[in-house]
């Protein structure tokens, strides 16, 4: 090998060594964790709601709000058979969204239309975000079936008075916690809070009983107006016609 062909290959092997630095320093920095890795996401943890506590001036309230919706008490199970007949009490409408507690008698099973609209609405409602029923632990009850419960449970609310359980007008319901995550605790009272603000239920969050005990008034769902029989309808329409002429 001449002087001249040996300075020709250590002048390539000179201008080749910057390359294989580089390559090599890329092929260790790919193995290092990157910066943005490392770096943690921030979570957002929703605030969990206040618990929608009950007092003597809800009960106090929902009392008037019945009066006032015209409500009578159901005094025992022949009054109750009277009015579930009469179609004053619906069943309480069970679906694959809602169940109602196994031990609860069959006449007992039953509220005002009313109460079933707005049982239909939060059952649909937390079966299209949680995928699983609700349940209904207590529904109407009578005045007699009060006075037996207030002897053993010093929990119960009055069968009489100014302050009486409204379970006995049939527009109460119960909502049984017993089963429900932290989450569905949660997004219950977001749910019913409105409600109760708009002035269309009332909501007491028992925790001895553990349930979300809610009358619904009147007012979540007023009466549709009632249809006119086809013969007037087809009457009226003619009228406004000839009245068009």
């Amino acid at each position: 090998m001449t002087v001249g062909h040996l300075r020709s290959v250590v002048l390539r092997l000179h201008r080749a060594q910057p390359r294989v630095e580089a390559e090599a320093a890329g092929s260790e920095s790919a193995n290092q964790p990157s910066a943005v890795e490392d770096a943690s996401l921030p979570t957002t943890r929703r605030a969990m709601p206040l618990p929608l506590r009950g007092s003597y001036e809800s009960l106090l309230r929902q009392n008037e709000k019945t009066e006032d919706d015209s409500l009578e008490r159901i005094e025992d199970d022949d009054d109750l058979a009277d009015r579930i007949a009469r179609k004053m009490l619906v069943p309480v409408p069970v679906s694959s969204a809602l169940n109602v507690n196994q031990n609860l008698p069959e006449n007992r099973r039953y509220c005002r239309p009313w109460t079933a609209s707005f049982l239909n609405d939060l059952a649909r409602a937390h079966a299209a975000e949680f995928h699983h029923p609700l349940e209904v632990s207590s529904a109407v009850r009578t005045v007699a079936y009060q006075k037996q419960l207030m002897k053993v449970n010093g929990n119960a609310t009055a069968a009489e008075g100014d302050v009486a359980s409204p379970h006995l007008t049939g527009a109460s319901i119960d909502i049984a916690k017993q089963g429900l995550t932290r989450q569905e605790i949660g997004w219950m009272r977001a749910w019913l809070l409105p409600q109760e603000t708009a002035g269309k239920i009332d909501v007491e969050e028992e925790f001895r009983q553990a349930c979300f005990h809610i009358t619904i008034y009147k007012s979540y769902a007023p009466p549709k107006p009632a249809r006119k029989p086809a013969a007037q309808a087809t009457a009226a329409v003619a009228k406004a016609g000839r009245s068009g002429l």
